[in-house]
């Protein structure tokens, strides 16, 4: 055993005083021992196993739904490494006060010691993490995100370099609940949550707020990405990572099954959510998805915006707050099937067509492996990951942003990036429909001052001599009534095609103020059921929009001082001129 895993399991026992402590193997065996637990103690109720073999619901409390932002901190001997984006807490502070959230947290549970791996066994990008935790629930979705078990402890060694993560439940009670993180000691505390964002500490808290840390100090990129590989109908395969916040069509993009009109095309999928890029010996970016499953927004998937999704979801799912209909099978809001007569809503409460309420919770989720997905990657778990050619940053805006343009350079890119902004949705507490700067789809993400991590990659130019072309991509752009131009899903692979002929050298575009911008013709225009007026309105650019964009730019940066790297602050000069020359 390794010792430092075990100093640290018996100091944390010792504080939260469960009944047992479990260290978990990975077996298939313990599987089914978490499962039969699980269902006795009412975590799980099984589905109809005939029609969703291996497929479970589980109901959290109606106050842990979602990620917890304001509750959520980066806890940093100095305020300003965390930065003005982020909640802080003096890290003596932080533990004195969780501390005592712990203390006894765990009488009469079972403490569960995940050990898990973060990446393929044996890669120069993977990590490992040590989870403890009193949620059966938690311990079978690590098993599906991460490589739990037996295999983590194989690639630690006797090395003490690994992420101490620390979960309880708690009383689940909301004004004693806390996320923090210590990037010093390269630890997560969180209580009070049962909430996949909140709990599965491998996730958010480790993959991405720690990570981005660990990534600036070694040279890295921890984002909160997609990772694709579009093969043409000459069998070139091109890789493609895309920045989208939760819940705008990340997983959807990821899965995504080519229009009948591309015949020969096809999207294989490597990642739905985070992406760790490091500098490859031949100066491009090369990328593996450090997770092992899929944790998806349920509502609005369907045949028709995912199918290699639902046929992933039918068997080996956990279903976290979605309605149960009478067969033993579950529903959503946007679901294949209509709305069933009957069913118990995602608090398990009668619920019918002519509720007031939503049959499953907007921000319900499912849990699944990877290798049941359809379109999984045969390179999805190659140790030395992917060459990525193209970056996306994309966000969902029903005005201003046009469907794609393309950056003038990586300066230029990591600028559009930064300037992010997108319509909030249910992935997180608070208002929808709000919005909000998310620079890069970091902004609840970044364990670092914002600033600094701005910086960090605008520095990639000086250690690769081949970074990705970078494009902003925006499906979400409506008409005066609310409806979408763009018809979207399969048909976004129209986008992609241009995005891979620019990186090639080709690919129809004219220069605009904000960056390079496509034809019609070159997305396929005359192919589409899409008016010539409308894709006019999808790439057109307005000036005075984009005017006021700058002005809000402008406020957004004035929080960050004197940390605003020069190279933002030339980029947004260099729009204003542009904005102002014919």
């Amino acid at each position: 055993m390794n010792q430092s895993t075990q100093r640290w399991v018996d100091e944390m026992a010792k504080m939260c005083r469960p009944a047992d402590v479990v260290w978990c193997d990975g077996s298939e065996a313990e599987r089914e021992r978490l499962l039969e637990a699980a269902v006795r103690v009412g975590d799980l109720i099984p589905l109809n196993q005939q029609k969703l073999p291996g497929c479970f619901l589980h109901r959290s409390d109606p106050d842990d739904v979602a990620r917890t932002e304001h509750l959520t901190f980066i806890c940093s001997r100095d305020k300003a490494e965390a930065g003005p984006t982020n909640n802080w807490m003096a890290p003596a502070e932080a533990y004195d006060r969780l501390s005592k959230l712990f203390a006894g947290s765990m009488e009469g549970r079972t403490m569960y010691v995940i050990p898990f791996l973060m990446g393929p066994p044996g890669s120069p990008f993977s990590k490992v993490g040590i989870q403890v935790t009193d949620s059966i629930y938690v311990v079978l979705n690590m098993r599906m995100m991460t490589r739990m078990g037996t295999v983590a402890l194989e690639q630690l060694g006797t090395s003490g370099d690994f992420t101490r993560g620390l979960h309880s439940k708690a009383d689940l009670n909301v004004k004693r609940r806390f996320i923090c993180h210590f990037p010093e000691d390269n630890t997560i505390w969180s209580v009070g949550s049962g909430y996949g964002g909140n709990a599965l500490l491998s996730k958010k808290c480790m993959s991405l707020r720690i990570a981005s840390v660990v990534g600036q100090s070694e040279g890295w990129l921890a984002e909160h990405m997609l990772i694709i590989g579009v093969e043409s109908p000459d069998g070139d395969v091109t890789y493609i990572c895309g920045a989208f916040p939760s819940a705008c069509g990340k997983t959807n993009l990821a899965m995504l099954i080519p229009p009948a009109s591309m015949n020969g095309w096809r999207v294989y999928t490597l990642g739905d959510d985070i992406a760790w890029l490091r500098v490859g010996p031949d100066g491009r970016l090369w990328a593996i998805n450090p997770e092992a499953g899929f944790f998806g927004v349920a509502p609005g998937t369907s045949s028709k915006t995912n199918p290699n999704a639902m046929e992933t979801l039918g068997k080996n799912t956990i279903y976290t707050n979605v309605a149960l209909r009478p067969d033993g099978t579950v529903w959503w809001e946007g679901h294949d099937d209509p709305p069933p007569q009957t069913a118990l809503d995602w608090r398990g409460r009668p619920w019918t067509p002519a509720s007031k309420e939503l049959a499953a919770h907007p921000n319900s989720r499912f849990t699944t492996p990877a290798r049941e997905c359809p379109s999984i990657s045969p390179e999805w778990e190659n140790p030395k990951g992917v060459p990525i050619s193209a970056i996306l940053i994309g966000s969902r805006r029903q005005r201003l942003v046009p469907l794609v343009f393309q950056s003038f350079s990586w300066q230029h890119g990591t600028f559009l990036g930064a300037t992010l902004a997108s319509e909030t949705t249910a992935a997180t507490t608070g208002a929808v429909g709000v919005v909000r700067r998310d620079p890069m789809a970091m902004l609840p993400f970044c364990g670092y001052n914002m600033a600094d991590y701005w910086g960090h990659w605008l520095s990639m130019e000086k250690r690769a001599s081949h970074l990705p072309k970078v494009f902003r991509v925006n499906w979400f752009r409506t008409n005066e009534k609310g409806k979408f131009l763009w018809p979207g899903f399969s048909e976004n692979l129209r986008v992609l095609k241009w995005v891979i002929e620019r990186c090639k050298g080709g690919g129809e575009a004219e220069e605009t103020p904000i960056g390079y911008i496509p034809t019609p013709a070159a997305i396929g225009g005359n192919e589409l059921n899409v008016s010539d007026r409308v894709l006019k309105e999808l790439l057109t650019v307005d000036r005075e929009g984009w005017r006021n964009a700058v002005r809000s730019q402008a406020e957004f940066f004035e929080k960050f001082g004197d940390r605003l790297p020069a190279g933002i602050r030339e980029e947004r000069e260099g729009l204003t001129r542009r904005l102002k020359s014919k």
